[in-house]
């Protein structure tokens, strides 16, 4: 559970009154549900006035971190750099709304096609940052990105998806797809990481104030050999007869390997969304209680009528102001509007053409260093961009 977040002690006491009977209609089809839960239409208080178009915005709301992995001096340290970037993202992504809005709220589900542009300005040298967000299919909804700092020669592609289901009174999700973050060696050459997505289990859901708890393990897999293996399941400490003591919400251990050894030649561990600490020398790693930096993106009205602030402004503006009514209409017209455009084209035989990703049944790349952890699934299929749109300008002073 995140920082002060505490759930209600009474079933539905995080609820608002006037919508206690839409929630226990949807806590209802939740528990009878079988198959994917997204596709259920949650009550529009739980709703988040932000598209899940936005959210890899969150990989790199650090941009300072993101740049430093440029900077590393050999394979060990880029490994390390890249792991400690990564847990600086997880706060960002997983309990940031806890923070802001009270409580875990249900994204947007993006609309076929829908677009998401932005950047984090050079400061410090650090380079200019920029993100690309396609939503590439709506049923299952999967959202693809690129994120690009040219200065530092940093390129981040991957895309992802959610499979939901209820178990033992929580929504558990597995994340479907990965991530591969290439760097631009100073000498020539390159160096992938592959990234694979923690499991995430959805609680507080009786009470009407969902958070997310992280679990199981993930994975960067370095094209030199490193290793970094995150266990968001471990334990701080084990008491007598094994039994474990401590055990804190937003605990990780993280441990960094070299090519061809088990044997881990660095390990931390700590709060994903506070700080962790060198396990050995206590050293501060990681430390996100600092402010983060809000992607920049365009005026409202000078956007694609597909970017996510101008397509869900409305229904954002609703769920805001607690006009859950006006939330409803536009977030229906919107829906509806998809559906007619799906008919049209199944009626002249056509299909929705991606803008900035062409899809791949496997990806090489996930393959090839997934043997080296013996990653589950052994293939997976990705997006690649297509490096079709012109990236602004670094602005002058």
């Amino acid at each position: 559970m995140s920082g002060s977040q505490t759930p209600s002690e009474l079933p539905g006491e995080g609820v608002p009154a006037a919508q206690k009977s839409s929630w226990t209609s949807f806590v209802k089809s939740i528990v009878s549900f079988s198959g994917d839960l997204s596709s259920l239409t949650a009550p529009p208080f739980i709703l988040s006035p932000i598209s899940l178009t936005e959210f890899p915005a969150y990989w790199c709301e650090r941009p300072a971190l993101f740049a430093a992995i440029a900077e590393a001096k050999d394979e060990k340290e880029r490994s390390i750099a890249v792991l400690k970037w990564f847990i600086s993202t997880l706060k960002g992504q997983y309990t940031s709304r806890n923070e802001k809005l009270g409580s875990e709220k249900k994204p947007l589900n993006p609309v076929l096609g829908e677009l998401f542009y932005g950047f984090w300005p050079d400061v410090n040298n650090r380079g200019q940052t920029h993100l690309v967000v396609e939503q590439v299919s709506h049923h299952p909804p999967i959202t693809a990105y690129f994120i690009t700092n040219l200065e530092k020669g940093l390129a981040l592609q991957g895309h992802s998806a959610q499979k939901t289901s209820f178990a033992s009174g929580s929504i558990v999700v597995k994340q479907i797809g990965h991530a591969v973050l290439t760097v631009d060696l100073p000498g020539g050459g390159k160096e992938e990481f592959l990234i694979t997505l923690p499991r995430l289990r959805i609680d507080g859901i009786w009470y009407g104030s969902p958070y997310i708890e992280l679990t199981g393990v993930s994975y960067i897999q370095s094209s030199s050999g490193w290793l970094s293996t995150i266990d968001y399941e471990a334990k701080e400490g084990r008491g007598y007869f094994g039994l474990s003591f401590g055990a804190k919400s937003h605990y990780f251990k993280a441990t960094v390997t070299p090519p061809g050894s088990s044997t881990p030649v660095k390990k931390y561990d700590g709060l994903w969304h506070e700080t962790s600490k060198d396990s050995d020398t206590g050293e501060t790693f990681t430390d996100v209680r600092t402010p983060k930096e809000e992607v920049i993106v365009g005026p409202v009205d000078a956007m694609h009528d597909f970017e996510s602030r101008r397509l869900w402004q409305h229904v954002a503006r609703g769920i805001r102001e607690g006009d859950y009514e006006l939330a409803s209409r536009e977030k229906s017209k919107i829906e509806n509007e998809q559906r007619q455009r799906r008919r049209d084209e199944q009626a002249a035989g056509t299909r929705w053409e991606l803008r900035h990703f062409e899809h791949i049944e496997s990806d090489p790349v996930y393959e090839r260093l997934g043997k080296f952890f013996n990653a589950v699934p052994p293939q997976e299929d990705a997006y690649v961009y297509m490096n079709n749109r012109d990236l602004p300008p670094p602005p002058t002073a």
